[in-house]
């Protein structure tokens, strides 16, 4: 399990390390609270 924010650019990575030949899939398993720093750095980005 890895958070969403963690995927981000993992495609590109995975085709960097395979020479474009891996493929991936994703799928939502549940909702969790943020942690603390998370749900601050939210909170107080600017729009």
């Amino acid at each position: 399990e890895v958070p969403l924010s963690e995927m981000f650019g993992y495609s590109t990575t995975l085709r960097s390390l395979t020479q474009g030949r891996a493929t991936y899939t994703m799928e939502f398993k549940h909702y969790t609270e943020a942690p603390k720093s998370v749900a601050e750095a939210v909170i107080n980005k600017k729009v």
